[in-house]
């Protein structure tokens, strides 16, 4: 390997973020990571919650699964139930319920959809009022409901081998699979308010928005396990923790293609762990945010302690970080994953108006078929931002990856106000690459046995 392209080694400004005027969320020299030895203990702290030995199935309280009948009335009764009693396992055998709404889960519930069951949602929005308190690309509001939705939880789940169908389809005409293309007037009008600090509470979205819900959210929920079970057509993002503490998500597998289908996304959460999953997702496979610009320096929660280990990804990206990460990302731990094809393998983004941090970020024996880019850092993703408020990246450690074809191996361009700092690459190979290195505004980055096209960097 012959040169770096566009390699510019800068040194960082004294004051890397608080330069721009917005708080870098604790992203100062506390924030220093022993590496994988942190592993074993944030495992150890991430409570899987257990449930008593009492068992509600949805028949006893009326539900029929045809497919038709209204079976929410039935569940949320033996959610209620369950819940009264102390805790239990709400069961949906064999066969089809149909969920005119969401359901809502109370703490101490296990909701259990069998072998050979299917819950299936109603595809009429209005279905989902009145409005629940959530968080649409990070920004706090109050929105449609999702699907499944926990809100300040303890103890809750959803396992079992059969469906949760969001009946959600880029096909539809009507329903949450058309919102997409109108839903751009209220995304901007939720950024404003998120920009200006509009109160929370008078960030009323519903009908005439379209902002599709999540299919499946907990909401400041601490103890949840997500476990066996498979979700298609989602309306939005799949699996989505926000604010919540001990998190799990478990051989589930997520067949969801349209276009901003994240198979899981950890927002502003802490001790998370996702493990053994399969995702075949019209976007990302695993994303972790901690909100928006503003909005997130108001609520300053970063999400921290985070395994992604021993899935199948074959989303639009594997591992994302961002773009909304203005509360800081902090120690996130990703090994012995394997990717098909996809945009980028490890793709961390953000714009110069997010402020915050991404930092403390390990991955290791990874595996990829063909992408447009292995390794990915961009500074200002879609040019959107103003350069007030750059992002700081830092302590990156990358190794023991094979591709077996890229459009770019290693991108990597900082700014020059905030350069990227401190990123070892290790151990990586690319068998066909086009474009190896790009590199620009990068303070210390170290390949070690970095070989492309066949020839060593």
């Amino acid at each position: 390997m012959s040169a770096l392209l566009g390699f510019v080694l800068s040194s960082p400004p004294a004051a890397a973020t608080a330069a721009s005027g917005a708080p870098d969320n604790g992203a100062g020299a506390q924030w220093g990571a022993p590496g994988w030895g942190q592993v074993p203990q944030i495992e150890k702290s991430i409570t899987v919650p257990t449930f008593p030995d009492r068992d509600y199935t949805v028949t006893e309280f009326g539900a029929v699964g045809d497919g038709t009948t209204d079976a929410r009335p039935a569940i949320t009764a033996a959610i209620h139930a369950a819940n009264s009693a102390g805790g239990g396992r709400v069961t949906l055998p064999a066969g089809t319920w149909f969920s005119k709404g969401p359901i809502h889960l109370m703490s101490n519930v296990d909701l259990h959809v069998s072998d050979g069951a299917t819950l299936r949602f109603s595809q009429d929005a209005t279905d989902y009022l009145p409005q629940v308190l959530t968080r649409w690309e990070g920004t706090d509001l109050y929105n449609y409901s999702p699907m499944i939705y926990a809100f300040r939880t303890t103890n809750v789940a959803v396992t079992g081998g059969g469906v949760i169908d969001g009946n959600t389809e880029p096909s539809d005409t009507e329903g949450f699979g058309t919102f997409r293309p109108k839903q751009g007037p209220a995304q901007s009008r939720l950024r404003m308010m998120g920009t200006t600090g509009v109160p929370v509470e008078e960030r009323v979205f519903g009908n005439g928005d379209y902002l599709r819900p999540s299919m499946i959210q907990f909401y400041e929920s601490e103890n949840v396990l997500l476990e066996g079970f498979t979700a298609v057509d989602s309306p939005f993002w799949v699996n989505h923790f926000v604010y919540t503490r001990n998190a799990t998500l478990r051989n589930v597998t997520v067949d969801s293609k349209s276009l901003n289908n994240d198979g899981v996304d950890v927002d502003s959460s802490t001790n998370v762990m996702i493990e053994g999953n399969t995702f075949i997702t019209g976007d990302d496979s695993v994303v972790v945010k901690s909100g928006r610009d503003q909005d997130g320096w108001r609520v300053g929660r970063p999400s921290e302690n985070i395994i992604i280990r021993g899935n199948d990804m074959r989303g639009h990206n594997g591992l994302t970080i961002g773009s909304e990460m203005s509360g800081g990302v902090r120690n996130v731990f990703m090994e012995n994953n394997v990717l098909g094809d996809v945009r980028s393998a490890l793709y961390f983004k953000s714009n110069t108006d997010r402020g915050g941090a991404i930092e403390d970020i390990w991955a290791r024996n990874i595996t990829v078929g063909d992408a447009d880019t292995v390794l990915d850092f961009d500074t200002n993703y879609k040019n959107e931002g103003s350069g007030r408020y750059p992002s700081l990246y830092r302590n990156f450690n990358v190794e023991n990856v094979t591709a077996e074809r890229a459009g770019t191996g290693i991108r990597a361009v900082g700014i020059a106000a905030q350069p990227i700092r401190d990123v070892l690459v290790r151990n990586v190979t690319i068998n066909e690459v086009e474009d190896p290195l790009i590199i620009e505004n990068v303070d210390d980055i170290n390949l070690k046995n970095v070989w492309m096209n066949g020839e060593r960097c």
